[in-house]
C-alpha cells in the first residue's frame, strides 16, 4: 500500500454500460487535478455541472463534487467525477487522471485512508465491505450496526472493564505507601469474574454473526435413492440436480444459495451415504460426511422403505445418516405419496412429497422459524469475523490467567491483564494495526 501522499481515483460503481459512472478521488492533488481538467474553484458539497478537457480534448460533461479535508469520507481532499457510463467516458477520464499524476486506487484503499486519518475505526471499516456485500435484510442490518459502532461500544465496555480492573491491581503494586485499603488488588476479582462471564457469552454467541455473514449451513443427508435431490430442487425451486432412480446418481456435494425469512443460507445436496467400491462415488461419500459434520443444520432425508428397514428403532440403525444427525436436527420422511415412512425416535420430523407437493411449506416455515431462532437476538452479536474470535480467546485466557494470579500474586497478574486489554483494542484497531491492516482491507473492492 502506497504513501497518504499519494492522489488516487477509482470507479466507484460496478464496471460496464449504464448511464451513470462515479470516479472517486482522495488525496493531496485533488484540487490540482480538479483544475487541469477546467473543474477548478469548486463550492464544497455542491455539484456543478463541468465540461472535463485534457490535453485540448473534451473528456465528458459531468457533475463534479468536490469535499475538502478533514470533512469526508477519507478525511482528507476528496471529488466524485459523474460521468456519463459508456465505456469510453470512463477510459477517457482514467487516462487524464493518469496523465494528472492520479493513480489508480488498491483495494479498500480509501477506507484504509479514512482509518488512518480517523474517520472510523477498524470494526467499522469491516462493516463497510459487509455493506457492500449484504444481500440479505440480516446481513445489511448486522453490517449497519457495525458500521454505527455498536461492536465497537461492546468491545470497549469491555475493555473498560478490564482497565478498571487493572488500576485496581497496580494502584497496589505502585503505591504500597500510600493510604490504600488494604488488599486492594483482590477487589478487582468481581471485576474480572463479570468479564470472564460476559467473554465467554460473546463467544458463546460467536457463530451467530458468521452465520448471518456467510450464510446458515443447511446439508441434506441420507441414503441413496432417499430423494435428496428431488428435496433440493423443491427449495430451491429449480432443477438444479439431477434425479434419476439409479442409486448414486449425486457423487460431489452441489451447493445453492437461498433467501429464506431474510437470511442468507447455503444449501447442499450431497451424495447417498453408503459403502462403495467405486472410488469418485467415495470420494463424493467422504465430502458428503465432512459436509454433514460443519453442517449449521442437517436435513436427515428418509424414505419409506427405509423408515421400516430396522424394525423397533424406525431404520435408524440402517441408515448411514444417523451416525450425523444431532439432536436439533429435522428428519424428513420422504415420498409421502409412495407410503408412510417410521421415524426415528429423538428428533423431530416432518412427512414430505416432492412429488405431489405434500409438506414444502411446512418445510419452509419450519426453517424459517429455526433461522429466527439461531440468528435473531436482542443483542448485537461481538463476534462476526474470526479475526474478533482469535482476540475474544486471547482476551479471555489473559483475563482467566490475571484472576487465578490475583489470588496468588497480585503482581504478576497486571501483565495478563494488559495482555488482554491489548487482545480487546487489537479489534477496533486502538493497537497494533499494521499486522491486520492487509487482512482487513485485502476483501474490499476497488474503490472503496
Amino acid at each position: 500500500m502506497s504513501s497518504n501522499t499519494d492522489t488516487i481515483f477509482a470507479l466507484a460503481t460496478p464496471p460496464g454500460r449504464g448511464a451513470i459512472a462515479i470516479v472517486r478521488l482522495s488525496g493531496p492533488g485533488v484540487d490540482a487535478a480538479l483544475t487541469a481538467l477546467g473543474a477548478g474553484g469548486l463550492t464544497p458539497r455542491l455539484a456543478s455541472l463541468r465540461t472535463l478537457r485534457h490535453d485540448g480534448e473534451m473528456v465528458d460533461q459531468a457533475l463534479v463534487l468536490r469535499f475538502p479535508g478533514p470533512n469526508s469520507y477519507t478525511g482528507e481532499d476528496s471529488a466524485e467525477l459523474h460521468l456519463h457510463g459508456g465505456r469510453a467516458v470512463i477510459e477517457a477520464a482514467s487516462r487524464a487522471l493518469i496523465a494528472l499524476d492520479v493513480r489508480p486506487a488498491e483495494p479498500g484503499e480509501f477506507t484504509r485512508r479514512a482509518f488512518q486519518n480517523g474517520r472510523m475505526d477498524l470494526a467499522q471499516a469491516e462493516a463497510v465491505a459487509d455493506l457492500i456485500d449484504a444481500e440479505t435484510s440480516a446481513q445489511k442490518s448486522q453490517a449497519l450496526g457495525q458500521l454505527d459502532g455498536a461492536l465497537s461500544a461492546a468491545y470497549a465496555g469491555f475493555r473498560r472493564d478490564l482497565l478498571k480492573a487493572l488500576s485496581l491491581v497496580e494502584a497496589e503494586i505502585d503505591f504500597p505507601d500510600e493510604e490504600v485499603p488494604d488488599n486492594l488488588a483482590r477487589t478487582a476479582g468481581p471485576v474480572l469474574d463479570a468479564l470472564a462471564a460476559d467473554l465467554r457469552a460473546a463467544l458463546a454467541d460467536s457463530d451467530r454473526g458468521r452465520r448471518v455473514r456467510e450464510g446458515y449451513r443447511i446439508v441434506l443427508i441420507g441414503e441413496t435413492n432417499a430423494g435428496k435431490s428431488s428435496l433440493f430442487n423443491a427449495l430451491t425451486a429449480r432443477e438444479a440436480a439431477i434425479v434419476t432412480p439409479i442409486a448414486g446418481t449425486t457423487r460431489d456435494v452441489l451447493d445453492a444459495e437461498l433467501m429464506i425469512g431474510g437470511y442468507a443460507v447455503t444449501l447442499s445436496d450431497t451424495a447417498g451415504l453408503r459403502d462403495s467400491d467405486d472410488l469418485v462415488e467415495a470420494e463424493g461419500i467422504r465430502r458428503a460426511r465432512l459436509r454433514a459434520q460443519e453442517a449449521d443444520l442437517r436435513l436427515w432425508v428418509r424414505a419409506p422403505d427405509m423408515g421400516q428397514a430396522g424394525g423397533q428403532d424406525g431404520g435408524q440403525g440402517d441408515d448411514p445418516a444417523a451416525a450425523f444427525a444431532q439432536a436439533d436436527d429435522l428428519q424428513i420422511l420422504n415420498k409421502a405419496d409412495l407410503g408412510a415412512a417410521t421415524p426415528a425416535a429423538g428428533l423431530e420430523a416432518l412427512t414430505v412429497s416432492t412429488t405431489t407437493g405434500q409438506g414444502l411449506s411446512e418445510l419452509h416455515d419450519w426453517i424459517a422459524a429455526r433461522l429466527a431462532r439461531d440468528l435473531s437476538g436482542a443483542d448485537f452479536p461481538a463476534v462476526t469475523r474470526e479475526r474478533h474470535r482469535r482476540r475474544l480467546v486471547e482476551a479471555l485466557a489473559a483475563v482467566e490467567a490475571g484472576r487465578r494470579a490475583l489470588d496468588l500474586a497480585p503482581e504478576m497478574a497486571g501483565d495478563d491483564l494488559r495482555r488482554a486489554a491489548d487482545a480487546l483494542a487489537r479489534v477496533t484497531g486502538a493497537i497494533g494495526v499494521e499486522d491486520i491492516l492487509g487482512e482487513v482491507f485485502s476483501t474490499f473492492c476497488i474503490g472503496k
